[in-house]
Order: structure tokens, then C-alpha cells, then sequence
């Protein structure tokens, strides 16, 4: 890897193009470079468990919207390389920025896929439906389809790991749009110049505000990254066409650097990998056991053993304050530290939920367990003994733990922290946790045979038997595919709602 000095420019200063942020990504996005095998084994991986989220959330309102959107759009254009793509649930061949569009919203919905957290946050598994439904649309084999998919990781990962957005306000997906563009760009073997125009569109376009994580959360929360894939095809195809972008996108005097982040004095040292040099990030990421917000993960858990070993902090008259010394994010962001009196409220709406940490350590605690549909029912954000625990739960940063979700060494970084607990009759309980199970340090780390229960799991009672194992057979063989199965690469439900009519 080799790290790349980025500020702002002032429009009579000279920066050569190959110095732009966008040409290096472009550069790297083009770079022919093999994928590892252990890379490609991981992108399987994320491919079912995107599938499972999806699967899992086919009958929930924002998924049935999108899908109606994109079924209003089918791809009916005969000339070779413009089949359509799929859209989860549903058979037939769509407009691939739709299919992007609705499969991203699927497997954003439940806040269950992929994620990697550095100096901004990501779920990088959100890169895989514009790339597969372009994958899709012009017939392309499975081993370009994972060449994309490792470029999406890679590039987003690598941004990431550089440059906070949310510091300023702004929502994570402005890393994605990028990236997903990078990545198609790879998948199709464009032209460096074709996909540094692309990616400047691709990320003028879907910079957007935080307030869509903020307060009483909507259903926007799972269509934002959709929005960046869909952005991301549609400025491939601008770009193909011969159209450019604004430049330079990161750096110019009115670029985002200067006016959406840290300013015309500020400087950036992004990592990428070097020609040549494989791309590997996607193997630095992780995925979730539990439908919640990463930071959420290890507290599950811990809460889940806490109940188990100690029955007595289920009922709120024995506890008289509970609080989760933890880092700078969990608690700002989905803790007490935010401000958000929403996440104290029983009749928030579920997206609010999987954001307030107090809610979810409180019903772990409680139940033992953590389920997707179930945790957040509203019966059960309402039960009175929980209401009255949830309240006692407070967080607290603390700077120790802080320091450690910021470190870049994998076998220091962690997203856990330390609960004081403190009963009625004086005495205190401390534990802590520095990562979840589910984590490649954790007490049972994710392996495909995960993966796949997982899918399994979230799919019955929405997918056949034979449609489960029908896209298990595929998925598993993802590198070698032939084109026409890269097309099959979608599960169809049936039964699953009619959205509702709209403008289209």
C-alpha cells in the first residue's frame, strides 16, 4: 500500500490530473491485478450474506416500495449486451440502475450485512448490488464480477480509513458512490479515463447530511446507500457516453475537501494499493450476528451472558444505574452522548431503535437473545419492566476505548468497552467486551458454514426449500460461473407484497 497526500488547490494552483484522488482510484480500479483466493473465498461470503438480509426483509414496506419502482422500469432493449439485471424477490430483467436501486434497499433495510470502521464509517457489502446488476446487464462471468467486487471494497475501505465525513456532517455513503463506480469500472475493464469521470460524478452526486441518522430515523436510512449505487451506474454510463465531471473533486478550491469537510487547510493520507499489488480489504471487514448497528454487536452479546449469569439485572428494582464506558462513536452516536431523546422513546420507529444502544443492551439483557423481527416489535420496546430498565442505561466515553476503535492494528481495534453496573443493594458488577463473537477475534468468528446457516435462517418461511439451495449451489461457485448463471445469481419469493402505486 502506499499512502497519498491529499489537500485542496486553488483554482490557479497546477494539479496535475495524475495527482487527482479520482485519477489514483481510477488507476487502481484499472489495474488488471489477480484476485487472491482467499479474497474471492470472502466475497462469497458477502454474497449470501447480503442474500440473507435481503431475503429477510422482501416483505417490509421500504423494500416493497423500491421493488415497485424497479418493476416499473423492465429492460426490454434486444441489443447483445443489455440483458437486464434481477431484483430480488421478483422474476423478469430490469434497467440495471433500478435493480441496483432495489437490491441495495433490500440489503440495507435491516442494518444486518457487512461493515468496517475506521476514521468514518461503512457497510461495504453495500457495493455489491450496482455491481452485480451491471454484472447482470451486460453478461458478464463470475470472475468479473468478483474482480469489481473486490475493487468496491478495496476503494471504499481505503477512503474510510482515510477521511471522516461524519465528523462534519455528512453521511458515509459519499464514500460509496465512488467506489461502486470504481468497481464497475473494473468489472467492465473500462478505460482509467472513463472511470475518473465517473467517479467524480459519482461522488458530486451522493454527498448528503447525516440527519438521515439523526433523531427519529426514517426509512431513507436504507435507501441512502442505494441511492450511491444507483448514482454509480448511472455516472458508468454517463462516462461510457463521453461526458466528464466536475474536477477536481476532492481537491479543487470549491471541492469537497474545502467546503463539506475539513477545509482548504486541510490534508488527507489515503492508502491504495500499488500497481500490482492485490486487493485485499474486503478480508479487513466484518459482518453481523445480530440485526443492529455494528457498535451494538459485542454489546449483545455481553449483555445476552450478563442476563444468563446474573438473572437478577432483568428486573429494573434491583439495578440502579447501568453505564457503558465505551468510544467516542457508540456513545455520541448511538448512545446517551447523542442527545437524540428518541432513543429513549418506546414508540420510536425500528430504524431509531437499532441506533440507541441503551434499547438494545436493555432487551439482550432481558431476553437473552436477539432476534430481527422480534427485538423490535413494538410490544416489545413497550413492555413496561423494559422501559423502566432501558431508562437506567446511560453511556459514557471513555478514552481508553476510543483509542482503540481508532487503532489500526487489528489485533487492538475494538468496538466493545466496560459496563458498570450498579444495584439496588449497593453492590457492582464490571465486565467487559472488546469485540463481538461473530468478529475474526471473536469467541465464534464467521466461516462460510456461518454464513450459509445464516442465510438458511433469515430465507425460511419467505424462500422454497429448492430456491434456498438453488442460489446456495450458485453463490458457492461464484468465480467460476458462466454468465447466464451470474444472471440467476437472485432469489424470487413468492407471496411477497404488491407495492404501493406511485408516480411511475
Amino acid at each position: 500500500m502506499k499512502l497519498h497526500s491529499v489537500r485542496t488547490y486553488r483554482s490557479d494552483e497546477q494539479l496535475p490530473r495524475e495527482d487527482e484522488l479520482a485519477w489514483k482510484i481510477a488507476q487502481v480500479a484499472a489495474d488488471p491485478v489477480a484476485v487472491d483466493s482467499e479474497v474471492a473465498e470472502m466475497i462469497v461470503n458477502r454474497v449470501i450474506d447480503n442474500a440473507a438480509v435481503a431475503a429477510a426483509s422482501l416483505t417490509r414496506a421500504p423494500v416493497v416500495a423500491a421493488r415497485g419502482q424497479a418493476e416499473s422500469r423492465p429492460q426490454s432493449d434486444p441489443r447483445p449486451g443489455r440483458a437486464g439485471s434481477r431484483v430480488f424477490g421478483i422474476d423478469g430483467d430490469y434497467l440495471p440502475e433500478w435493480a441496483a436501486w432495489a437490491n441495495g434497499v433490500a440489503v440495507r433495510e435491516l442494518d444486518y450485512h457487512d461493515t468496517f470502521l475506521a476514521a468514518e464509517y461503512s457497510h461495504p457489502g453495500d457495493n455489491i448490488p450496482p455491481i452485480l446488476a451491471v454484472a447482470q446487464h451486460t453478461g458478464a462471468d463470475g470472475a468479473a464480477l468478483v474482480r469489481g467486487i473486490a475493487t468496491g471494497y478495496e476503494i471504499q475501505m481505503d477512503l474510510v480509513r482515510a477521511i471522516s465525513l461524519h465528523r462534519h456532517k455528512i453521511d458515509h455513503v459519499a464514500h460509496l458512490g465512488p467506489s461502486a463506480a470504481a468497481g464497475i469500472g473494473t468489472l467492465l475493464g473500462l478505460a482509467p479515463e472513463v472511470i475518473y469521470q465517473a467517479i467524480g460524478q459519482a461522488l458530486h452526486t451522493t454527498t448528503a447530511t447525516r440527519q438521515s441518522r439523526k433523531g427519529q430515523i426514517s426509512t431513507w436510512k436504507a435507501h441512502a446507500p442505494a441511492f450511491a449505487g444507483k448514482m454509480a451506474v448511472e455516472a458508468i454510463d454517463r462516462a461510457m457516453r463521453g461526458q466528464t465531471s466536475p474536477a477536481p473533486i476532492w481537491e479543487g478550491e470549491d471541492g469537497v475537501i474545502a467546503w463539506l469537510l475539513d477545509g482548504p487547510d486541510a490534508r488527507y493520507e489515503v492508502p491504495l494499493p500499488e500497481p500490482g499489488e492485490s486487493k485485499r480489504a474486503i478480508l479487513d471487514s466484518y459482518t453481523k450476528e445480530h440485526s443492529a448497528e455494528y457498535q451494538a454487536q459485542a454489546w449483545i452479546d455481553l449483555a445476552r451472558r450478563l442476563g444468563q449469569q446474573h438473572p437478577e439485572l432483568r428486573d429494573p428494582a434491583a439495578v440502579r444505574s447501568i453505564v457503558l464506558h465505551t468510544s467516542h462513536h457508540t456513545h455520541f452516536v448511538i448512545g446517551s452522548g447523542s442527545g437524540d431523546p428518541q432513543k429513549y422513546d418506546p414508540t420510536a420507529s425500528r430504524e431509531t431503535l437499532d441506533h440507541s444502544i441503551p434499547y438494545i443492551f436493555t432487551v439482550a439483557l432481558q431476553d437473552g437473545a436477539w432476534d430481527h423481527v422480534g427485538s423490535y416489535a413494538p410490544e416489545r420496546a413497550a413492555r413496561p419492566d423494559t422501559v423502566a430498565l432501558w431508562r437506567l442505561v446511560t453511556t459514557a466515553e471513555d478514552p481508553e476505548w476510543t483509542r482503540r476503535y481508532h487503532s489500526i492494528d487489528p489485533d487492538e481495534k475494538a468496538f466493545g468497552g466496560r459496563v458498570e453496573i450498579e444495584l439496588a443493594d449497593g453492590s457492582r458488577i464490571v465486565d467487559e467486551i472488546a469485540v463481538a463473537d461473530a468478529h475474526p477475534l471473536g469467541a465464534r468468528p464467521f466461516a462460510r458454514a456461518e454464513y450459509v446457516h445464516k442465510f438458511r435462517t433469515l430465507a425460511d418461511g419467505i424462500l422454497e426449500a429448492e430456491e434456498i439451495e438453488r442460489f446456495l449451489a450458485l453463490a458457492t461457485r461464484l468465480p467460476e460461473l458462466r454468465a447466464d448463471e451470474v444472471a440467476e445469481l437472485t432469489v424470487t419469493a413468492a407471496g411477497i407484497p404488491a407495492a404501493p402505486e406511485g408516480l411511475f
